[in-house]
């Protein structure tokens, strides 16, 4: 797995350091989640917060794989940057937050485009 690892391209590392970032965060944020659903089985932040997870660990997979279809779905996973920033920016976070995470969202995307990276995702 190291090896693995080593030979990854920058933009597919960054892709998977942004991934464990979200994946950190979902798992601090559970107990939310796991209050509602005693109180209410089924709560539409327990659903939008499992297919997220669904959706992140299935990628993250993916991506380890080197499957074609991690790509789209990296980044797909990539543009929950721009809805985060207009909550931020509209919501109680301020500008400058949400200006750091648009950039954040055009480095990934640039990364995730660039040669090598495309090259990454090789396998069937």
């Amino acid at each position: 797995m190291l090896q693995l690892v080593r030979q990854m391209p920058p933009g597919v590392l960054l892709f998977l350091a942004y991934a464990f970032v979200v994946l950190s965060i979902l798992g601090l944020t559970m107990p939310v989640v796991i209050d509602q659903a005693v109180q209410t089985p089924v709560t539409f932040i327990g659903l939008v917060w499992m297919g997220l997870l669904a959706y992140l660990i299935f990628t993250m997979t993916l991506v380890l794989q080197r499957k074609q279809a991690a790509y789209g779905l990296s980044l797909g996973l990539t543009t929950l940057l721009l809805p985060l920033a207009a909550i931020v920016f509209f919501g109680a976070g301020g500008w400058i937050l949400s200006v750091v995470l648009v950039v954040a969202f055009g480095v990934m995307v640039w990364a995730l485009r660039r040669p090598r990276s495309r090259e990454w995702f090789c396998e069937l």
